[in-house]
């Protein structure tokens, strides 16, 4: 059996800690600033875990599980 390929487009979107969580970055934050306040903007810089629902799908497309 050849071995399992990593889904590239996940590769890109999602990254694992050393601790094995994995990360994704917050949505919504690419247009339509302006009735954003800068409070919110400025709190979607900052990474997030991944749903536990989610997680299973995300680990298998990384290669991890």
């Amino acid at each position: 059996m050849p071995k399992m390929k990593t889904h590239r487009g996940t590769a890109k979107r999602f990254r694992v800690t050393g601790s094995g969580k994995i990360m994704r970055a917050k949505a919504f934050r690419s247009h339509i600033k302006s009735k954003k306040s800068p409070k919110r903007v400025r709190n979607m810089r900052h990474e997030t875990e991944v749903a536990k629902a989610d997680e299973k799908v995300v680990a298998r497309n990384l290669g991890l599980r």
